[in-house]
């Protein structure tokens, strides 16, 4: 198995990172449903990753996305609200045609929302429930939660709401799974049994009734496939 999953904010000065996951791999399907215009979506893509050396294509514009998905060399599923696009995703019944291209070795690229739909659930998304999907299992394609977009306490900081650290203890009050904090500009890469935290700045695990820890580019994580 072959995962790339980006915090989503920095993507754009992600391309060494791209280039170097997929190698060979030229062509990438686009799966841009969680943002509700498709076309300017795809297009803002293709602006980005048509420089980098890639040919995107998407789902939305082919009459049977599923067989693009068994047709598909690398797959990329972007960002934006996480519940609509676990919500699409199952209504278009994409879920398990992706989950066994990944299973095959088909390289599996996410960003933000995309990143969380690799996880067991999308329980750890900043996104508002904009529709309500019939479940919040995703593709469980780690056994650990990323919440993308991490955020630190700024201790100098006039909000008086909690910050994202209080939310994802709230997280751990009623469940167990690990939960990887990716800052803006950091990613996760599997190969296989590997895990590598990549990217140009760390990120931060918290685990159920433990402090946080921080992890730099460069650290191992293969621990995590165990959690």
């Amino acid at each position: 198995m072959r995962l790339w999953l980006h915090s989503g904010g920095a993507f754009r000065e992600a391309g060494d990172e791209v280039r170097d996951f997929l190698g060979a791999t030229h062509r990438v399907l686009f799966v841009p449903y969680a943002i509700h215009d498709l076309d300017d979506y795809l297009e803002k893509v293709r602006g980005l990753m048509e420089p980098w050396g890639f040919t995107v294509d998407s789902t939305h514009e082919t009459d049977d996305p599923q067989a693009a998905i068994a047709d598909a060399e690398a797959i990329f599923v972007g960002g934006g609200n996480t519940f609509r696009l676990l919500d699409r995703c199952i209504a278009m019944d994409l879920m398990d045609p992706i989950r066994e291209r990944v299973a095959a070795g088909v390289p599996y690229m996410g960003s933000s929302a995309g990143s969380n739909m690799a996880s067991p659930t999308i329980m750890t998304t900043n996104d508002m429930p904009i529709v309500y999907p019939p479940t919040f299992e995703a593709l469980d394609l780690i056994p650990f939660q990323i919440n993308p977009h991490y955020v630190d306490t700024d201790p100098e900081s006039t909000h008086k709401g909690e910050t994202r650290e209080q939310r994802l203890n709230e997280y751990h009050e009623m469940n167990e799974l690990f939960v990887l904090g990716l800052r803006e500009g950091s990613l996760v890469r599997r190969e296989g049994d590997e895990v590598e935290l990549r990217g140009t700045i760390g990120a931060r695990l918290f685990r159920q009734g433990q402090e946080a820890e921080e992890y730099v580019p460069g650290d191992r994580l293969d621990f995590l496939l165990d959690a």
